[in-house]
């Protein structure tokens, strides 16, 4: 079940902001072999901060933000 507040959370909550940064790195790594090169990237870079950010939003879900705390 959605929250009451949920479109308010999908354009203000980190863990939403980051789950979506993690998307798009993870979109960059799948692309990097059809670019044939033109860039030196380490292999797993993107990979790598992918698993970062989905770390940091696993933990902004955890925490308290300050604009949704008057709702609860």
């Amino acid at each position: 079940m959605l929250t009451r507040n949920w479109r308010k959370v999908l354009r203000r909550a980190w863990s939403i902001r980051l789950m979506l940064l993690a998307g798009l790195l993870s979109g960059i790594e799948a692309a990097l072999p059809l670019l044939g090169g033109f860039f030196f990237i380490p292999p797993g870079l993107f990979a790598a901060l992918s698993g970062l950010t989905v770390g940091g939003a696993f933990v902004a879900r955890l925490l308290a933000q300050r604009e949704f705390q008057d709702e609860d």
